[in-house]
Order: structure tokens, then C-alpha cells, then sequence
């Protein structure tokens, strides 16, 4: 059985505290896209945690968390993380890394804040983190994979006909110094043997773990609306975050793939560059992005302060659509409770029409606002452990979302904290 966890709008829809609840029913939990470039938090017995690159499984013993083969793996990230996990009691959590995973190395973070200096206000609000370069080598075929790793003489070779091109565009677009290859050579192998009892074949692991009738959870990144084909081009990842990548990202079989679980928050939050109808600004904006979550509406992984604004039904319908989910978690309802009506988009307005799917970019960056007010609850609804014991004009909101995404809500989210979910 595999089921998969996604987002589905821009992203920090808090699949992290969804996704370290459905570990606890599962034997196997795998990132297959994506790297450090993005955070889950969780907030559990051990404390808060932000979560880059580590699956979201980590918290649970018995558990086996992978690294897939899709997956942008910067290795002293997965070190520091391990190091910040254990230091704070909690025990090291069985981790395997596919050997066809490939390396985030140095030069692609160099390079990805070397391009965002570069183009200035045209930026495309990239986290620095070397996403957009490792994609661009790893189907330029000129990254470096695991595997590669324990091949010395191969290593060397690789790199050589990597770095010719990279000290070109340091030298000439950049102007920035050339990258040494011996000490390259000497800071990746040191690394790779501190990770060498971890490193095997996960594809297989997952095949023999599917067919002795383990359940295993693939955790996917961002959200569709981040996808580089489905999503806001060019304001968009590297990698695919919807459901479907996921059988190439982890390896599994798109035949055992059953429940997909969409997350969509019960307001809107982007980080990251390019068009966002919903957003507010002003006051308004800055007393919701003060109440979300758990500390306020910032990115995990930079800290930037988040845009906000009110539910976008016609995106999230869009996002749960292109994911093909099987149902929805609905997270951050209790943010709403200081409202005494609440905004919903149900529609965009462009050139004078009335659009209710999710356009292309062009289109989309001309797009305002359609709202329908829907009447508040104005209280607090943290510490309800039934959500028959909900306000009714809060569960009146929650169907109402449903209706607009298409898709059960199977699960509210009425805090940050791993217990703090409602079952419908």
C-alpha cells in the first residue's frame, strides 16, 4: 500500500505535522523530490522542528525513512540535520539514501545565488538553496550521483567535465573565483563515507516492502502550484511536488499507489516570487500573517515573511485537481477564529470576464479577486477534540471549502501540534 502526501497550493500547507501523524501508521516514509530547499514543521514530545531534507518520518522509531532517487540531496544539510535531531534527544531514526540519488554539490548553491544577484528585481525568488542548478545539471547529465561517489577515479573524471563549464560562467559571468578540483574531490569523499552505511539500493527496498504488505508514505514538497509543468511558470521549482512524480521520484509502481492526501490550508500563504491573487496587504495582511500558525506566517527554510490572503478556491480546486487526491486535510482553521466574516475567492476577474479555472501565468497576473463573505465563528476552537463539537458557522465554512475543492475533507487541523486534528 502506498499512499502519498502533497500540497495543494504554493506550498507550506503544513504537510509536515500531517505527514509525521500518518507515520505512525506507516513502516516506510520516502521525500522523492525536491531538498533543502523547503521546510516541514513539526512541533511534537521532543519540541519544534523544521524539517528540509529529512523525511517527515524521523520522530518515529519504528519507521524507516528513505531519501528517493528524485530527491536534490545535499549531504552536509542531511549531516546537520541528523546532528540537530539527536542533540535534542531525539533518537537516530533509521535512514536509507538511494544510491541513484544525486548530489547536491557546492557550486549549485554558489551558483543559484550568484544568478539571483545577477537578475536583480527579475529574480524568481529562488531560496538559494542550488535547487535550479542540480535540476539543470542532473538533466544536463553532468550532476553526480551517489553511487559515483565511491569511484575515485570516475568522480574525478565526472568533475572534470563538470567544472569546465563552471569556472567558464565563474570567470565570465560571475566574475567570481574558479573551483578548485582537488579540493572538491577531497571535501566530497570525506563526506560520502560519513554517509556510507546508509547508501543502497531503495528501489528495491520499497519493491520487497510493498510486496511483504508494508505501508509505506511518500512525502512530497511544496505544492502544485510550485510544479514546473502544472504550475506558475517560470515561478515555479525544479521538480515535480505533484502525486504522480512520486512513483519516479521514490520508485514504486503507479499500480500501488491508492490513497492520495491533498493539504491545503484554510487560508491562502505563499513564499516565493510571481502572481497571488488573494494576497492582502496592508493591516489586514499583517494581523493574519501574525495569527497563522504557530509562530506566524514565515518560511521554514528563510524565514521570510510569507504573503497571506483568504481562501482561493479556484486555485486550491486546480491544485487538488492536478494531484488527483482521494481526500483533503484542511489545516490552520483555528487562525480564522478572531473574524467576525471571512472572504472566500470563488472566482477571478479578468478583461472584464468571469474565470473560474486556474489559468496559464500571462493570464493569472491580470487575475483579481471574485470574493464571497461567509459568516465568522469569532472564537477560539483549539482544544475541541470532535468536530461535531465545532461552531456550526465553522463547520458550515469547512463544507463549504469542500463543495469548492471537490474532494472530501477527511481531516481538520485545529492547531499546530501533532494531537490537534479533527476527524470527519
Amino acid at each position: 500500500m502506498v499512499r502519498t502526501i502533497v500540497g495543494a497550493n504554493w506550498g507550506d500547507e503544513g504537510k509536515g505535522k500531517v505527514t509525521d501523524l500518518l507515520a505512525e501508521t506507516s513502516d516506510v516514509v520516502v521525500r522523492f523530490q525536491g531538498g533543502a530547499n523547503a521546510g516541514h514543521t513539526i512541533i511534537n514530545e521532543y519540541g519544534k522542528f523544521a524539517l528540509h531534507l529529512l523525511p517527515s518520518g524521523v520522530f518515529h522509531q519504528n519507521v524507516t525513512n528513505i531519501i528517493g532517487p528524485g530527491v536534490a540531496f545535499n549531504i552536509e544539510a542531511l549531516l546537520a540535520e541528523l546532528d540537530s535531531l539527536t542533540s535534542r534527544g531525539v533518537p537516530m531514526p533509521k535512514l536509507l539514501i538511494s544510491d541513484r540519488c544525486q548530489v547536491m554539490m557546492p557550486y549549485h548553491i554558489d551558483f543559484d545565488r550568484f544568478e539571483e544577484e545577477r537578475l536583480g528585481k527579475s529574480a524568481f525568488g529562488s531560496t538559494k538553496s542550488g535547487i535550479a542548478p542540480f535540476y539543470s545539471d542532473k538533466f544536463a547529465k553532468v550532476g553526480i550521483q551517489v553511487c559515483q561517489l565511491y569511484d575515485e577515479a570516475l568522480l574525478r573524471k565526472r568533475l572534470e567535465i563538470a567544472l569546465v563549464q563552471k569556472n567558464c560562467l565563474l570567470e565570465h559571468l560571475y566574475h567570481k573565483p574558479a573551483i578548485d578540483l582537488d579540493a572538491l574531490m577531497e571535501r566530497m569523499t570525506a563526506l560520502a563515507e560519513k554517509i556510507r552505511p546508509m547508501v543502497c539500493d531503495t528501489t528495491r527496498f520499497l519493491y520487497e516492502a510493498n510486496r511483504a504488505g508494508k505501508v509505506i508514505l511518500l512525502e512530497g514538497q511544496l505544492g502544485s502550484l510550485r510544479d514546473p509543468d502544472h504550475g506558475i511558470y517560470p515561478y515555479t521549482t525544479s521538480s515535480s511536488p505533484l502525486a504522480g512524480y512520486g512513483c519516479v521520484g521514490a520508485g514504486v509502481s503507479p499500480r500501488d499507489m491508492t490513497d492520495i492526501v491533498c493539504v491545503t490550508k484554510a487560508y491562502s500563504s505563499c513564499v516565493g516570487a510571481g502572481p497571488f491573487v488573494t494576497r492582502l496587504e496592508g493591516d489586514e495582511g499583517d494581523e493574519l500573517r501574525r495569527r497563522g500558525g504557530d509562530a506566524g506566517e514565515f518560511g521554514a527554510t528563510t524565514g521570510r515573511a510569507r504573503d497571506v490572503g483568504w481562501f482561493d478556491c479556484v486555485a486550491t480546486r486546480y491544485g487538488v485537481m492536478v494531484q488527483g487526491a482521494t481526500e483533503v486535510v484542511l489545516t490552520n482553521l483555528d487562525v480564522l477564529g478572531y473574524l467576525k466574516e471571512i472572504p472566500v475567492c470563488v472566482a477571478y476577474e479578468v478583461d472584464g470576464q468571469r474565470i473560474t479555472d486556474f489559468p496559464a501565468t500571462p493570464t493569472l497576473m491580470k487575475c483579481k479577486p471574485v470574493y464571497e463573505i461567509l459568516p465568522g465563528w469569532e472564537c477560539e476552537i483549539r482544544g475541541i477534540q470532535r468536530y461535531e463539537d465545532l461552531p456550526e458557522n465553522c463547520r458550515k465554512y469547512v463544507a463549504y471549502i469542500e463543495k469548492a475543492c471537490g474532494c472530501p475533507i477527511k481531516m481538520v487541523s485545529n492547531g499546530p501540534k501533532r494531537n490537534e486534528i479533527l476527524y470527519r
